[in-house]
């Protein structure tokens, strides 16, 4: 197992001496980079003010940045800030909110809707209204039946009819992640079918649950992936990334009946949900400065930059018959098992992040980044003889053989 030493930027420093791309984003948590320097200075400071104080009855300052932040970026219809420390428990306060509601309007309900694959964590609640498998068979006991709704396949027709004739049936919530199923296997799904889910919700007085856990913070291209639906949820789910990635902090967003329907003086009709570190104010204080830096500098362009660099290379190997996307999944829903034999053939220029395909050599400082136009997608044979390299004026490259798995027969990997 590699010991990490430091980290900077999209960089892991191992004992032994290697550089290693963080791609993963030390799950989901990271946007900025490791160790940005507005952050750790933050953090920095606050931990010689005040490191910990408990937030019943006590406020701090760093917390009323964040709620007041938080307020300003996103939507306003989420009137109210709920602080916990992880992405699960921001989802256990989001369901104790929601069925909370309906009990304090004389309205009870109590089923719960979900999206088939999902994952919303490990506490109980979480492991309840995401995917039933082997990860949590052993707990099954524990938890509490829902109705899954199933993942859109095609059109999306399966999941809309299901979800209506569900929310026909005086559900309390419907939670769900935005665009992205991360832990369920990357499985994506537009922007209009999230804006359709979220209509019948609101035709059927049914509260929507946005678990933005991991696909908040510009992860998917916006500060919100309800963002690109148009969509405002009645509840919002965020951690991961809201200190930048650099300390556990979480809060479930609320709109102003929902937290009217808590408040109260009858303790009956309260709300109740805390842990020790609730609003941690060092955690709060990275918050505050993830907050700013949004507000600050151009993090919405940086966004798109990326974006735009990482389409030009996807462009150019949408062909590949194990890429994730919908050109490569309506290719795969064509391909026939262990009919063909493919190989990818690149220039010896091209080497993604500096990787040496196999039998071949390493790239060079001009193919650290992306495929060059020489790259090409093969059954059988071997690339065509006039594709020159559109690097170094159009020289001639050696060209290499890449070996890859065949196309699986309608299989999304």
């Amino acid at each position: 197992m590699p010991l990490v030493t430091r980290a900077e930027g999209a960089a892991l420093y191992t004992a032994d001496g290697r550089r290693v791309i963080d791609a993963i984003s030390s799950w989901w948590v990271t946007t900025h980079g490791h160790c940005h320097p507005r952050i750790i200075a933050a953090i920095r400071e606050q931990a010689g003010q005040l490191d910990q104080l408990i937030f019943a009855g006590w406020t701090h300052e760093p917390a009323e940045a964040v709620a007041q932040g938080l307020r300003a970026l996103l939507p306003q219809e989420l009137t109210r800030v709920f602080f916990s420390d992880s992405g699960s428990t921001s989802v256990e306060v989001a369901l104790k909110m929601a069925l909370g509601f309906w009990a304090h309007t004389n309205r009870p309900r109590s089923r719960l809707l979900v999206l088939e694959h999902s994952y919303h964590g490990d506490t109980i609640g979480a492991m309840s209204v995401g995917e039933r498998g082997v990860f949590n068979a052993p707990y099954a006991p524990l938890l509490f039946d829902v109705e899954c709704i199933p993942f859109p396949v095609d059109d999306g027709a399966n999941t809309l009819d299901a979800l209506e004739a569900a929310c026909r049936r005086a559900a309390a919530a419907f939670i769900a992640e935005p665009l992205v199923l991360g832990a369920g296997g990357m499985l994506m799904y537009p922007p209009a079918m999230l804006a359709e889910m979220a209509a019948i919700c609101r035709r059927h007085d049914v509260l929507l649950i946005a678990d933005e856990v991991m696909t908040g913070w510009g992860r998917t291209g916006t500060l919100l992936a309800c963002e690109q639906a148009g969509v405002v949820p009645d509840i919002l789910c965020l951690a991961k990334g809201i200190t930048g990635g650099s300390m556990p902090l979480a809060v479930t967003m609320a709109r102003e009946d929902i937290f009217m329907a808590h408040w109260s003086t009858d303790r009956a009709r309260m709300f109740f949900h805390s842990s020790s570190y609730t609003a941690n104010p060092m955690a709060c204080a990275a918050a505050a400065a993830n907050i700013a830096i949004w507000q600050d500098e151009p993090v919405a362009e940086r966004i798109a930059t990326l974006g735009a660099r990482q389409q030009a290379l996807l462009d150019r190997v949408a062909l590949l018959p194990r890429c994730r996307g919908r050109a490569p999944l309506r290719y795969n829903r064509r391909a026939r098992s262990g009919s063909r034999r493919w190989r990818l053939y690149v220039c010896a220029c091209t080497s993604p992040s500096g990787a040496v395909p196999r039998g071949g050599r390493p790239a060079t400082a001009a193919g650290q980044h992306d495929l060059c136009d020489a790259a090409l997608l093969h059954r059988r044979g071997g690339p065509r003889a006039d594709r020159r390299c559109d690097r170094d004026g159009g020289a001639s490259h050696a060209v290499l053989k890449w070996p890859l798995a065949k196309p699986a027969s309608a299989r999304r990997d």
